[in-house]
């Protein structure tokens, strides 16, 4: 049985228009690029799933997953912390989202797939995201490239944000 997926104002519906996904209050266009995610990554597309990739994306500061569970469980009160994990394990494990480096904490959740790089805040943990041509380009040492395999590559700086450091300069 093939499922034909139709948007109707942030509802999806399959040909019957029965819903398979109710209102997450996403626009049409964000509906459809999370299905394309979920279907490219060739995962079933659950009410859950749409749910928690939908946070995932809107949220630009690497969350854990109790930071999404404590975000959606308004939208889906049903939900339990562990479906929300085990949906964010599945999502890194098949592409759709990474797992940004962690410090010791919880993981933390990057929507962002394409090459870039990280600065970490060392007050706040906040992850920041910046691309940098010359980063990308850095030409890796031959100690590791004859013995590994490399399967990419991100330069994660360490520091102190311009948030921190002005609430820092405040206190002198």
């Amino acid at each position: 049985m093939r499922i034909i997926i139709k948007y109707t104002n942030s509802f999806l519906t399959n040909k019957n228009h029965s819903y398979i996904v109710i209102g997450m209050g996403y626009s049409s266009s964000k509906m459809k690029i999370i299905v394309q995610k979920l279907k490219k990554a060739k995962l079933k597309i659950t009410p859950q799933r749409v749910a928690i990739l939908g946070e995932l994306t809107d949220n630009h500061d690497h969350p854990t997953a109790d930071a999404i569970y404590q975000k959606i469980k308004h939208k889906l009160p049903n939900i339990s912390f562990d479906t929300v994990n085990r949906t964010l394990i599945a999502f890194a494990q098949s592409g759709v989202v990474k797992i940004a480096e962690g410090k010791g904490g919880a993981k933390r959740y990057d929507p962002k797939t394409e090459p870039h790089h990280h600065f970490h805040c060392v007050k706040c943990n906040r992850i920041i995201d910046f691309t940098n041509k010359e980063y990308d380009r850095i030409k890796l040492p031959e100690s590791i490239t004859n013995k590994h395999q490399v399967l990419g590559q991100k330069i994660v700086l360490d520091g102190i944000c311009q948030d921190c450091k002005k609430v820092n300069n405040s206190r002198k």
